[in-house]
């Protein structure tokens, strides 16, 4: 794309100041993807961009297209990240998105829909490409996740990773119609890399609140996430990538639950 959508600077927008959306970004070396889900969003009103510590083109890509970007190395996990970022947004409406996600233009249109209305939660439903198909069954879909919320009204809490949204004045939620497409992984190794991340980002938290487990229990915990993922969700129909998405997602759990026992034994003595 040549041109960067045009973006409206909030205070020079015609909407009434309800319906100002302020998208929300936290990146980092997200330079192949960045470009086109901002594309995606050119219908918010600012876009606001927190990244991690990039060493490629992330932030001036992020910048060609009209965002306000702010750099912020002191990782602490997800929960926090989104945090910090949804503290520089100035709308009264947050879409909270990540830079492998885009904005459908059914979604698009549900999501201007919502904005007109009084507040509440919203879920946006991911479709996942992975290995060059849309993943419909293997737990990856239907993916319900909260992502448009008031500013003021609603935030992540500080989980290192799968972090949640925290509905603070039980505000109603709702379904918008349309997908929210996910491009989940680039090949095998970001695959299996991305899942050691969030194995790794979940032991650590689960440690420091003093929790344990046995391998017994990491292996039972592996062994059910390939049984529910294939059988039960109904893996199988998505041919060969729903194997390996079963697969891959069973050792990342077997290998979380080991992180946690591995963190819980006792340092060794000195000889």
């Amino acid at each position: 794309m040549n041109r960067p959508p045009r973006l409206t600077v909030l205070g020079e927008s015609n909407k009434p100041a309800a319906v100002r959306l302020s998208a929300v970004l936290i990146v980092k070396n997200e330079a192949d993807k960045l470009a086109d889900c901002l594309a995606s969003l050119d219908f918010a009103d600012e876009i606001v961009v927190l990244d991690s510590g990039s060493d490629d083109a992330t932030v001036a890509i992020a910048e060609r297209y009209g965002a306000r970007v702010t750099v912020n190395t002191d990782w602490q996990g997800f929960g926090v990240q989104r945090q910090r970022a949804q503290a520089l947004a100035r709308g009264d409406w947050v879409l909270m998105i990540d830079a492998d996600e885009r904005v459908t233009p059914e979604l698009r249109a549900s999501i201007e829909a919502a904005l007109a209305g009084p507040s509440a939660i919203y879920y946006l439903n991911r479709l996942s490409w992975c290995f060059g198909r849309y993943m419909r069954h293997t737990a990856m879909y239907p993916d319900w996740i909260p992502r448009l919320y008031p500013r003021t009204l609603a935030g992540f809490d500080d989980t290192r990773v799968h972090e949640r949204l925290c509905n603070r004045d039980n505000l109603p939620e709702h379904r918008l119609a349309g997908d929210l497409l996910h491009l989940v992984y680039d090949n095998v190794r970001h695959l299996v890399n991305k899942s050691a991340l969030y194995a790794e980002q979940w032991a650590i938290a689960r440690a420091e609140a003093g929790r344990t487990c046995s391998l017994w229990s990491a292996f039972g915990h592996g062994f059910s996430c390939f049984v529910r993922m294939y059988l039960l969700r109904r893996g199988f129909l998505d041919g060969g990538q729903g194997f390996l998405i079963a697969v891959v997602m069973s050792h990342s759990t077997f290998v979380k639950y080991a992180d946690l026992w591995v963190r819980s034994r006792s340092q060794p003595h000195s000889p």
